[in-house]
Order: structure tokens, then sequence, then C-alpha cells
């Protein structure tokens, strides 16, 4: 399924080009005001009828004036993506637990702290200090879920024994979520915090990784 968010469109037009187990939807970033790679057409005219003499106006120069919007390439979106923070001890040994267990490579990962993040971010309406509180899992178009529950669906993606852990599913929300909110506020107390990512010092990790390529260019420059 592919998916265009066009940008500054307040509503989604999608189209659905196959049915495949495992799909790209791409999306171009929302944003409430106008690109820098644009101008309002209007406000292009109004400087140019500014700036051009009401009496030397010329057809090819009344052309000229038109404006050419530049084509946004879209940024490609992954399903089922594990966006965290990258540098939080605690939840990088997470990742690297789920990584060995998940053989069939179906989870990929993402540090919050990545550029690559941010359209993950603006798809489900959250903030980087949203993820920085409970983790996000992004499973596809208008399915994600964050804390407790998203670590209970990350599992149920997993082989057995693995699975079966999600069925703590009987365990009422506001338990689960109040354990992980208690975890989460004393993680860096208890495990630590890095200056950086922590992938970058496990390098073998990036191939599961939406963001390696920028991991990779960050690590270049230390």
């Amino acid at each position: 399924m592919n998916i265009v968010l066009k940008r500054g469109l307040p509503s989604l037009t999608a189209t659905k080009i196959t049915a495949q187990s495992s799909f790209l939807f791409s999306l171009r970033f929302l944003s409430s005001k106008p690109s820098s790679n644009y101008a309002v057409p209007s406000t292009a005219a109004k400087i140019a009828d500014d700036e051009d003499d009401e009496d030397d106006v010329t057809p090819s120069r009344a052309s000229s004036s038109s404006v050419v919007v530049t084509p946004i390439i879209p940024t490609l979106l992954q399903p089922r993506v594990v966006v965290y923070d990258g540098v939080c001890h605690l939840c990088h040994g997470g990742v690297k637990w789920v990584i060995r267990a998940d053989k069939d490579k179906k989870i990929k990962f993402c540090c919050v702290q990545s550029e690559a993040a941010e359209p993950y971010l603006r798809a489900c309406g959250l903030e980087r200090e949203d993820v920085l509180r409970r983790f996000l899992f992004v499973e596809g178009l208008n399915a994600y879920s964050q804390g407790s529950t998203a670590a209970l669906r990350v599992l149920s993606y997993l082989p057995l024994p693995y699975s079966a852990l999600s069925t703590l599913w009987v365990i009422p929300t506001p338990i689960r979520d109040a354990v992980y909110d208690y975890v989460a506020k004393k993680r860096y107390a208890w495990f630590g915090k890095a200056e950086d990512c922590l992938v970058l010092q496990e390098k073998e990790l990036l191939e599961r990784f939406i963001d390696r390529e920028e991991m990779m260019r960050r690590g270049q420059d230390l």
C-alpha cells in the first residue's frame, strides 16, 4: 500500500496499489507553513508586480513571474518500526534482545534522536519528547502504539517462545503503563545515558536500522 501525504494538505489521499503482506507507504512532511523550497504563488506575483514598472510589462516578463514548484521526493516509510531513545542503555539493551530473537527480521529500528525519525513522529502526531517518555512502535498507517502496549505488540511478531509473552495483554493497561512509566523515569539513573546513539558503538546492528546511513555519517564525524 502506498500512501502519499502532500505538503500543506489537511486531507490524506490513499491509492491502493497492491495487497502485499510486507508493504511500504510514502509520506510527505506535513507542515502548517510553506516550504522554503517554493514561494506562495500569490506572494510571488505581488513581488513581481512591485518590482516591475506597470508601463513596461511584456508578455514574456509576465509569464516569467509564474511560480514553478520544485517537486518534493516523498520520504519512504516502512512498517513495523521501533522508534526509541538511542542514548538510553536500557532501551538499547532491549533493542539488541529483540534483534537476537527476531530471526525473521520483521522488526526495524530507528533512534528518536535521528532525522529519519521525524516522518514517523509526524505520521503519528507525536513529538520527540513523547517518544522519550514512551517508545513508539509503528506497524503501518494509523496503526501505532507506545509504552507497554508497544512492547507487547513487538513481542507478538517474534517467534515462539517469545511471542507467548504477548499474552501479558491480560494485565490491565493502567497497571502495565504505571510500571513502564516508573522504570522509564528511573532508567538513566539506574542504567546510564550515553552521549550519542549507542548503536554507533555496535555498527554490526545497523543492518536493522532504517536510519543506518545517517548513523554511519555521524559515526564518521566522531
